[in-house]
């Protein structure tokens, strides 16, 4: 795999990151993929504040390569909210993460102080002007999303359109791309366009690693592009107003025979769905229609529940290691530049 100027900032051998997919990004899936020479990214938003320094330690404790955590920024003008994102940035940059990567919000606010301890800053963008904002900002790295994508969307254009116009908005700063992304033709499709990089998040639930329930990891590798649905506000219970992409199963399919109706009027709207187990909250009941992450946490039927994916998933065909997700992508991405070469020469 030809080395990018990801690489070099970041100091990987491959210019793959694994996203921070909430709870379901495990210090094992995390290390695992650093391990192989990506970065793998703990989903910290998700975390209660009091268990994230053990999640930093347990992935410390099996990796010694750089590693990332996502802060997603939208406090969704709640004061108590924007104080639990400002504590856990706190957190972060005190425990010396290298590598912080933000979503929905603004960067600014927080990206002198990350510098000074020496972390660097990646923002995760859906278009060109915010793209820009973001660089102004001073971050490292920006990460260009296409619609395709899974899980909460912030584009509205196609990977194909968003990456090369966001290149162009804020070259030289480097751009990892993500959304309809799953092997390594996608990976030299993303460089070809400009891209020194790619963020993965389908992909890397169906990982061995994943903390993520085996139906759902199951339902990704049988799943077409076709099996996805993009909605501005199906799954929007504990955190509303943000587009989002999963699979179709009962809740989308109950809610479409109905006509699609809005919030508030929805099929089993209220009704309890499973709870989830946390050591530190206890048992926490969760309502149809709730944001969250499928993870073996749950007790409760996964067809009710949010199966975040991307398009990707028609190109995952089997559950691996995510260390060998990591190499395999790699090894056919320089296959496909290779070829690429040798066609561009004739």
């Amino acid at each position: 795999m030809p080395r990018t100027p990801l690489c070099d900032l970041l100091r990987i051998e491959h210019p793959i990151l694994s996203v921070g997919f909430a709870r379901g990004a495990s210090p094992e899936l995390v290390a695992a993929v650093s391990n192989a020479g990506g970065l793998g990214v703990i989903g910290s938003s998700a975390q209660p504040l009091e268990a994230l320094p053990d999640v930093i330690a347990r992935t410390r404790a099996l990796t010694e390569r750089p590693f990332g955590a996502n802060l997603i920024l939208d406090d969704q003008g709640d004061e108590e909210r924007a104080a639990g994102i400002r504590a856990r940035y706190e957190l972060l940059v005190e425990e010396r993460v290298p590598l912080l990567v933000f979503f929905m919000g603004d960067p600014s606010p927080f990206v002198e102080e990350a510098h000074a301890a020496g972390t660097k800053v990646a923002i995760q963008v859906g278009s060109p002007a915010e793209a820009r904002r973001a660089a102004d900002a001073g971050v490292d790295v920006v990460i260009a999303q296409g619609r395709e994508a899974g899980g909460h969307i912030a584009a509205t254009a196609s990977l194909f359109v968003n990456l090369p116009t966001i290149v162009d908005a804020v070259a030289p700063l480097p751009v990892l791309a993500s959304g309809g992304i799953a092997d390594g033709r996608g990976l030299a499709a993303a460089l070809v366009l400009g891209a020194t990089g790619v963020s993965l998040g389908t992909r890397f639930v169906a990982s061995e690693e994943a903390f993520a329930r085996e139906e759902y990891k199951r339902r990704i590798v049988a799943a077409t592009a076709e099996e996805t649905f993009y909605s501005d506000d199906l799954f929007d219970v504990w955190w509303p107003g943000v587009p989002h992409r999963a699979l179709k199963a009962r809740t989308y399919a109950e809610w479409d025979a109905a006509g699609r109706p809005p919030p508030g009027e929805r099929p089993h709207e209220g009704e309890p769905i499973g709870a989830l187990e946390s050591a530190v909250f206890g048992r926490v009941e969760v309502p149809r229609y709730a944001s969250f992450m499928l993870t073996p946490l749950f007790d409760g039927d996964v067809e009710l529940g949010p199966m975040w994916a991307g398009e990707s998933a028609a190109l995952v065909h089997e559950i691996l290691p995510a260390g060998e997700i990591v190499r395999r992508i790699a090894a056919e991405a320089d296959r496909v530049l290779a070829g690429v070469a040798a066609y561009a020469t004739r």
